[in-house]
C-alpha cells in the first residue's frame, strides 16, 4: 500500500511540474530562451523516468524475495492479490493524470471564469448587509407616520363595506342555487394583509374565503401530502378532495385498496354501490371519470352562481360588479359611477376535517410559484391560523409594538423596488413568514416601539440569511412550538418542514433576479425612506436615538 501511494504521488508531481500547459499561454512574462527551458524539462523528465524504473526494479526484487520465503499455494494467491493491487494503483494513476489534463484544458479555454464569478457572488451574499446606510429610528418613525399611516386610514371602512356586500351577495347566491343538487355555501371570512392590518401598497384588496360543502348525502374526504402516502416534492403543500357518499367507509374496507379479483365480491360494498354514472360525478364538480373534486370546475360553477346572484340584487346598488382578472377567477371589482373602484377576492375553499385549515381552489401566483400538478390538487392555506397567531401574540407584546410597523416598512420597500426593477421571487407572504418566525423567537419586550430600528434590521438580516441558504420554512408546517391555544392540527406539526424557497434551487434565473433585487433594495433603502420622511432636526434625531439606546 505505501509503495502504491508513493507511485501515485510521484506521477502527479511529475505531471504537474513537467506538463507544458501548466502555464497559461497568455502569460506576459514568458522568457525568451523557451527552447532551452523545454530541453531542461525533458532532461529532468528523463531522469525522473529512470528513477521510477529503478524504484520499480527494487520493488520487484523485494517481492521476489518475499515470494521465495512463502509456501507455494500462498505464493500464487499473493501474486494475484499483488497484481490486482498493482493494476488498481496503475488505473488510479491514469485517472488522476487524465483529470489533471482535463482541468488544464478547461482552464485554458476559460471555462472556470463563469463558475468562479458565480461562486464569488455567493460569497458576497452573507456580507451584503455590511456597509449599508441604515436610517435611524427618528427617520423611520417620520417615514412610517407620513407614508404608511397616512395612506392606510381608510382600510377599516373599506373592509366593512366589502364584508357587508359579500354577505348580501352570498345570501342571494344561496337563493338561486338548487339546495338538493348544488354545493352549500357558508359565510365568508376575511384573511390576509387587509385583515391583519399591515397592507401598505395600493390598490387595497380584501381577500375573502368562502367554505362550501357538497349536498346530502355526499361528503368530502380530504387527503394531504403528509397523511401517510408518499407525495413527490412538487406536490408538498397540496392535497386531494374525494367526493363520497356519507355512508361509505372508504378508509375502513380493504376493497377500495386491494384488487379482489373477478370471482370475489365485497360483502359490504357491492359493485352497484361503488360505481356511479360519470354524469353524476361531473354534476358534483369532479374531474372527468373520477371522484376527485376539480378546482377548475368549482371556479366555473362559482362564477356562474355569483353572476346569477348579482343579477338578482343589482337593482339595490348604484354600482356595477364584474370579474376583474382572468388568471384569478374569484377577483371581483366594484365600479362606482364616479369612476372609483374597489377590488376584492371571493374564493371558494374546502375545510380540512374540523380545523381552520382550508383547501383553496385558486391561489395568487408569483414568479417563484411552480405550476399546480393538476386541477385535482388543492393548495392548503393556513391564513386563519396566521391571523389568530398574530392576534394572540399581540396581546403579550408592549403597547404600540413595532412588529406590524416593521413588516409594513419592509413590504413598502420591496414593493417600491419591484416597481423600479421588475418583479422578483419574493412575495409579501415570504415577508410575513419572516416576521412570524421572529415573533416566536424573540421575547416580548424586544418588540417595544423604541426598538423599531433594531427589529427591522433583524428582519432584513434573517431574510438575507434565508436567501443565501435558499431555505425559508413555512411557519406552521413542522413547527412543534405552535401555541396550544390555537388548537392547530397535530398532523401538520409533525410533518416535515416545508421549504418555501425550494423553487430557488430549481430556477436559478429567478433566484439571481431575486437576490439582485434584494441587494438593490438595501442600497436604495435610505434614499427611498428619506424621500418620504419629514425633515428631522439633528438635535431631535440625536435625542430620540439616545432614548432607543
Amino acid at each position: 500500500m505505501p509503495v502504491g501511494i508513493f507511485r501515485v504521488c510521484l506521477l502527479v508531481i511529475t505531471a504537474i511540474v513537467n506538463h507544458p500547459l501548466f502555464f497559461p499561454k497568455d502569460n506576459g512574462t514568458v522568457p525568451e530562451n523557451m527552447e532551452e527551458i523545454i530541453q531542461k524539462m525533458k532532461e529532468r523528465e528523463e531522469i525522473l523516468r529512470l528513477e521510477q524504473l529503478r524504484l520499480e526494479q527494487e520493488i520487484a526484487d523485494q517481492e521476489a524475495t518475499q515470494k521465495a520465503l512463502e509456501k507455494a499455494p500462498l505464493v500464487v494467491e499473493e501474486s494475484k492479490e499483488e497484481k490486482v493491487r498493482w493494476d488498481m494503483w496503475t488505473a488510479l494513476s491514469m485517472v488522476i493524470f487524465l483529470l489533471i489534463e482535463l482541468w488544464r484544458q478547461d482552464f485554458q479555454d476559460g471555462n472556470w471564469q463563469d463558475i468562479g464569478g458565480e461562486e464569488d457572488d455567493m460569497a458576497v451574499l452573507g456580507k451584503a448587509f455590511k456597509g449599508v446606510a441604515f436610517p435611524n429610528r427618528a427617520i423611520l418613525v417620520s417615514f412610517y407616520e407620513k407614508r404608511i399611516l397616512g395612506t392606510t386610514g381608510d382600510m377599516a371602512r373599506m373592509r366593512e363595506m366589502v364584508e357587508g356586500f359579500a354577505d348580501d351577495l352570498l345570501e342571494a347566491l344561496r337563493s338561486v342555487c338548487n339546495r338538493d343538487a348544488d354545493m352549500e355555501v357558508e359565510d365568508c371570512m376575511g384573511v390576509g394583509s387587509m385583515y391583519e392590518n399591515w397592507r401598505v401598497r395600493k390598490p387595497f384588496v380584501c381577500d375573502l374565503i368562502v367554505p362550501f360543502a357538497p349536498p346530502e348525502p355526499y361528503c368530502f374526504r380530504c387527503q394531504t401530502w403528509c397523511s401517510g402516502n408518499s407525495f413527490p416534492p412538487d406536490e408538498q403543500g397540496y392535497g386531494t378532495i374525494k367526493v363520497c357518499r356519507a355512508d361509505e367507509d372508504v378508509t375502513g374496507c380493504i376493497c377500495d385498496k386491494t384488487k379482489l379479483g373477478e370471482d370475489m365480491l365485497c360483502l359490504l360494498h357491492s359493485q352497484v354501490n361503488t360505481t356511479r354514472p360519470s354524469s353524476e360525478m361531473e354534476d358534483l364538480l369532479c374531474f372527468k371519470n373520477t371522484q376527485y373534486l376539480d378546482a377548475d370546475q368549482v371556479m366555473k360553477w362559482f362564477q356562474i352562481a355569483v353572476t346569477k346572484a348579482w343579477n338578482r340584487i343589482s337593482h339595490k346598488y348604484e354600482f356595477d360588479l364584474s370579474f376583474s382578472l382572468l388568471d384569478l377567477p374569484g377577483a371581483l371589482k366594484i365600479k362606482f359611477k364616479s369612476g372609483k373602484s374597489i377590488a376584492f377576492n371571493l374564493t371558494p375553499v374546502v375545510q380540512y376535517e374540523n380545523s381552520d385549515v382550508y383547501f383553496i381552489s385558486h391561489f395568487p401566483r408569483s414568479n417563484l410559484a411552480a405550476d399546480v400538478p393538476s386541477s385535482t390538487h388543492w393548495f392548503l392555506t393556513f391564513a386563519v391560523y396566521e391571523r389568530r397567531f398574530i392576534h394572540l401574540v399581540s396581546k403579550t407584546l408592549p403597547a404600540n409594538a413595532c412588529h406590524v410597523s416593521c413588516l409594513q416598512i419592509l413590504s413598502f420597500l420591496h414593493g417600491k423596488q419591484c416597481s423600479l426593477t421588475g418583479p422578483s421571487g419574493l412575495t409579501n407572504y415570504h415577508l410575513k413568514t419572516v416576521m412570524l418566525h421572529l415573533l416566536q423567537a424573540r421575547p416580548s419586550q424586544d418588540w417595544a416601539p423604541e426598538k423599531l430600528e433594531a427589529r427591522l434590521q433583524d428582519m432584513l438580516k434573517f431574510l438575507e440569511k434565508c436567501l443565501h441558504e435558499k431555505k425559508l420554512y413555512h411557519f406552521f408546517i413542522g413547527n412543534g412550538k405552535v401555541p396550544a391555544e390555537l388548537a392547530f392540527p397535530i398532523i401538520f406539526q409533525r410533518a416535515e418542514p416545508l421549504n418555501l424557497f425550494r423553487p430557488f434551487v430549481l430556477r436559478r434565473d429567478v433566484y439571481r433576479k431575486t437576490v439582485d433585487t434584494f441587494h438593490e433594495m438595501l442600497r436604495n433603502m435610505s434614499a427611498l425612506i428619506n424621500e418620504y420622511a419629514v425633515h428631522i432636526p439633528l438635535a431631535h434625531t440625536n435625542g430620540i436615538h439616545k432614548e432607543s439606546l
